[in-house]
């Protein structure tokens, strides 16, 4: 049975949260805090298998909770959630240590898969957030050049045109085409598209269940 923390600004929706997974009988709530500091604490004290932690605390605060919780190097797997995450946000988490990220309003049958998947080891992302970028990309129109694919692997760590020059010892501008021809020759849209994608491709993000 997995430990389960939950770090959340609304004491409705962690009473929400618990109700359901003891409904399922396969998990069950160790923690419930209202404070960041305090959902860390409760991670050093009692290393739960997995922490839901509320967006609403903060963008820029989480990000910076994920990163430190990473830097730590403890086993709990965090699942960051909300009623609204965009794609954009989603990667982000992502990239600051989250291991799922999932909305609010996802059902019982989802949350128990997302929990399942981060504690397997792997990343979750509810499927909503990325159908419209999943497109695999060995489909391509045409080879990626070498330097398009270095290109491409920066973009998944999530490093800004400026910073891609100055790692590839390039100009800004010349980062831009090689995007544009990426974005051409794989048919994906915007640059949180690709790295989606890319991390979907190396088996990072779990993929999207088959429709029956």
């Amino acid at each position: 049975m997995n430990s389960v923390a939950v770090c959340d600004t609304e004491p409705i929706a962690i009473e929400g949260l618990r109700s359901l997974l003891e409904s399922a009988e396969r998990s069950r709530i160790v923690a419930a805090e209202t404070s960041l500091a305090d959902g860390m604490a409760a991670v050093e004290e009692l290393r739960p298998s997995v922490l839901f932690l509320d967006k609403s605390f903060g963008m820029q605060a989480v990000l910076d909770w994920l990163k430190a919780l990473r830097g730590a190097r403890y086993r709990t797997a965090v699942v960051v959630w909300s009623r609204l995450i965009t794609e954009s946000e989603a990667l982000r988490f992502l990239q600051a240590g989250a291991a799922g990220v999932v909305r609010k309003t996802a059902s019982l049958e989802t949350l128990l898969s997302c929990l399942d998947t981060v504690t397997s080891g792997a990343t979750w992302m509810d499927e909503q957030m990325i159908t419209g970028s999943d497109r695999a990309i060995h489909h391509l129109r045409s080879p990626l050049t070498a330097r398009e694919l270095q290109v491409m692997e920066l973009v998944e760590h999530g490093l800004k045109n400026k910073d891609i020059a100055v790692e590839l010892g390039i100009r800004t501008g010349t980062v831009k085409i090689h995007l544009k021809h990426i974005f051409e020759k794989t048919g994906i849209r915007g640059r949180y598209g690709l790295a989606l994608t890319g991390l979907r491709d190396k088996g990072l993000i779990a993929p999207l269940p088959v429709a029956m």
